[in-house]
């Protein structure tokens, strides 16, 4: 009897064993699943920034501080924008939110970029853009924003020939010797 019992005690851990071990996911799928309900404190020396896409223009930094611009779902990032830096008309597929973090920034809702039509945004200002609404960004002195949207990170210039990426394509390279 004592046999017997002491069988059944060891299938039934062996059994909850099992169901517990089937119902955990594999150890890299815990692992991307743990991320984003980690800590993540950042103060602005920590950041890293570098060069911005290729579809903005030169001179723009980005650090990114949540999720992938380039993957689907939620991203941060923040923009270091030098003095003048102007990024013309254009769109993105999805809602776009912009605090300022520093600097002058002006943004404007229209077809072209006209200073006109832009209204300035100290730090602690906030804009909203619907997906594909038209609009515009000059920082008239260093800025940074931060920006937070849903990835993949997408951008159309109203006018195609203000797209940073085709002046970059069409520069020729010369071959090294």
């Amino acid at each position: 009897m004592g046999a017997l019992r002491r069988g059944l005690g060891v299938a039934a851990i062996l059994g909850a064993a099992a169901v517990a071990t089937a119902q955990q996911p594999p150890p890299q799928q815990q692992q991307a699943q743990a991320q984003p309900t980690m800590h993540k404190l950042v103060t602005p020396s920590e950041l890293v920034w570098g060069d911005g896409p290729p579809s903005l223009p030169p001179g723009v930094k980005m650090a990114v501080l949540y999720g992938d611009p380039g993957k689907q779902g939620l991203f941060v990032i923040r923009l270091k924008m030098p003095a003048n830096f102007k990024i013309p008309a254009h769109w993105h597929p999805t809602d776009e939110n912009v605090n300022v973090i520093s600097g002058a920034f002006m943004m404007g809702m229209a077809d072209k970029l006209d200073p006109a039509k832009a209204k300035e945004l100290p730090p602690g200002g906030f804009a909203t853009m619907p997906a594909k609404t038209n609009h515009f960004a000059i920082a008239k002195k260093e800025t940074i924003v931060q920006v937070t949207a849903m990835g993949p990170f997408a951008i159309t210039y109203v006018n195609p020939e203000d797209d940073p990426r085709k002046t970059a394509a069409a520069t020729p390279t010369t071959p090294k010797k």
